[in-house]
């Protein structure tokens, strides 16, 4: 039998902070919503309340490395970022290649004849992608769960 898994995706961007979850079976990421970032405390107690309603076993970040693969500024500042919000959320975090999410969710959303303006839904969108990706690679093997675990 299968183990129930709770996960949380986060696209971690300068204002917004898309985030999705994952159904019990960790089959399916959703985007769920987009936190606009107003100050450190409120991210941090609006990820806080939500790990908890959704009994979150890990936190799956996206991380921005550049074409080339190397990590750039924008992916030191996502680094600092959870950094600074792990030992708060107290969970495992691991890190997922984020390349071209923003990009395949605008191309989903105008799939689906939505306006692509709303950046927040982009933000939840490419958010369900990371952590689609992160369970499609078999987020239930123990070694992917190590691999970029990021400790408290």
């Amino acid at each position: 039998m299968k183990q129930r898994i709770s996960a949380l995706g986060l696209d971690v961007g300068r204002r917004r902070i898309g985030v999705a979850g994952c159904d019990g079976t960790g089959l399916i990421a959703t985007g769920l919503f987009t936190i606009e970032r107003q100050s450190f405390q409120q991210v941090v107690e609006q990820l806080q309340a939500i790990a908890r309603e959704r009994q979150v076993q890990v936190l799956v970040i996206g991380l921005p490395y550049c074409m080339d693969g190397h990590l750039g500024q924008q992916a030191r500042q996502v680094q600092k970022f959870v950094h600074r919000i792990t030992p708060l959320l107290n969970l495992p975090v691991v890190y997922v290649d984020e390349r071209l999410t923003s990009v395949q969710a605008e191309e989903l959303i105008e799939a689906e004849r939505r306006v692509s303006h709303d950046k927040g839904l982009i933000d939840r969108k490419a958010a369900a992608l990371i952590l689609q990706r992160w369970l499609d690679e078999g987020a239930q093997r123990p070694d992917l769960m190590e691999s970029d675990r990021v400790t408290p």
